[in-house]
């Protein structure tokens, strides 16, 4: 039985990939590239090649460890502040009402379902092809939640829905949020910061994965994190053994809840998002994280999308790779009027990641709040039609813009057919009110301040 994600045999090409983008010796890779090639091609039953690919996977792991703190990209928080431009908040929420927390705070939880609700008919299907459907039935550029009416059936079998939930997503089908891990982890993380409070550690996250979250509602890197808890792995390790996943966008969807219980605090919120991504993710994949904690909490004090993002960069360790593409896009409006210009200049040069990767999925988000210039709307449909990982930047983007602007001017067409609910596995949380989340949020936030 082979189960995705966790496979030896289909993590050791991953790894490679992962082990060149952090700079490793070319020729280290290569010698172990060699070992596999041999080894897939001497006959060998699959379980002893396994054995193969647990070893190589081991030997990468050693070279991780050793430059796991490098001056340019580190992975422990002490080195990462230290390259942090954005100074302390002595007191988090400062300038913000109640009233005022509490509508952004639910135009986040509201607009982070609408966003991934929106991208999640068409999630693995590529930029090219998401326009070649939606083109089919007059629905391109994107305005609406997907149809999939009028879609000739030749393109529906070329381009097959995503069929575990897509379909339950498109807009004739639609009677909640839901289950989706984009979500999913805002609810298991607003379950430890109700019970451990603003002082949680990593080891509570850890704690709430097991007794929560089915290990198949985990995906990528959390899975992998997931089986090094059961094999009794401690984080930060649960982060680095046999994870070739560890700077994909998983952490980057789970940053929520610490920015909106950090109002107008971004650097405390990006500390709280470090603890929690610490557990599955290492350079990139923190820095995802904690760009986004940081975009939330600017975004409960700031309705100006460019603002939210240079404020939130000032986190991020300013020679990383993660800095760079943020960078590149906060100049790409200059260069670029028309969003497919802009997002063809993403493609061009960051479409050699993984499209769950951290780096070229939070360009694309950065780019559709820019664009998106604080309409709720438009910003959530061009992260969609930009195609990657749909569903965790429509969500992304849903809640930053669904933060700066509140709930009460959110578009009723992307939110009234929600009903206010959500679906999920995780444990005592199915059919919540989005709203009663968010109120719970706010609570948080409050008293953490």
């Amino acid at each position: 039985m082979r189960i995705s994600w966790i496979d030896p045999l289909d993590m050791v090409e991953h790894a490679f990939k992962q082990a060149s983008e952090e700079g490793q010796s070319t020729d280290s890779i290569e010698t172990l590239r060699r070992r596999w090639s041999a080894a897939k091609s001497s006959g060998m039953a699959d379980e002893l090649l396994r054995n193969v690919a647990r070893t190589i996977l081991d030997e990468q792991d050693a070279v991780t460890l050793r430059s796991l703190d490098s001056s340019r990209e580190p992975s422990s928080l002490d080195h990462i502040l230290a390259l942090c431009t954005l100074p302390e908040v002595p007191t988090g929420g400062k300038g913000i009402s109640p009233d005022v927390l509490a509508d952004r705070i639910a135009g986040g939880w509201l607009g982070r379902a609408a966003g991934c609700l929106l991208g999640k008919p068409v999630e693995k299907t590529p930029r090219a092809g998401i326009e070649e459907l939606l083109r089919s039935n007059d629905s391109w550029p994107l305005k609406a939640y997907i149809t999939e009416k009028g879609i000739p059936d030749h393109l529906l079998k070329k381009y097959p829905w995503n069929r575990h939930y897509g379909r339950e997503s498109l807009r004739e089908n639609i009677v909640c949020m839901t289950e989706d891990d984009d979500l999913n982890y805002a609810m298991v993380n607003l379950s430890v910061v109700e019970s451990a409070g603003a002082d949680f550690t990593t080891e509570h996250i850890a704690q709430a994965w097991l007794t929560m979250v089915p290990v198949l509602s985990t995906f990528t890197a959390e899975r992998v994190a997931y089986v090094n808890l059961l094999d009794g792995v401690e984080p930060p390790f649960t982060a680095i053994r046999r994870n070739p996943y560890r700077e994909w966008i998983g952490a980057q969807i789970r940053s929520d809840v610490f920015g909106w219980i950090s109002p107008g605090d971004p650097r405390g919120a990006a500390c709280l998002a470090f603890r929690d991504a610490r557990l599955s993710h290492v350079r990139n994949g923190i820095y995802g994280e904690m760009f986004v904690a940081a975009m939330l909490a600017q975004a409960c004090v700031s309705d100006e999308p460019r603002v939210v993002v240079e404020t939130a960069l000032k986190v991020v360790p300013p020679a990383s790779r993660l800095a760079e593409s943020i960078r590149f896009v906060l100049a790409l409006p200059e260069q670029e009027s028309s969003w497919p210009s802009a997002v063809d200049r993403l493609e061009e040069r960051y479409g050699h990641y993984h499209w769950v990767h951290a780096i070229n999925n939070a360009a694309l988000v950065v780019a559709a709040l820019l664009y998106g210039r604080g309409d709720f709307e438009r910003s959530i449909c061009n992260v969609v039609m930009g195609g990657w990982d749909t569903d965790s930047n429509g969500a992304t983007v849903g809640s930053v813009a669904g933060t700066m602007l509140g709930r009460f001017r959110l578009p009723d067409a992307w939110i009234a057919p929600l009903n206010n609910r959500i679906r999920t596995s995780i444990k005592s949380f199915d059919k919540s009110a989005l709203t009663d989340l968010a109120d719970r949020t706010c609570r948080v936030a409050q008293h953490s301040h």
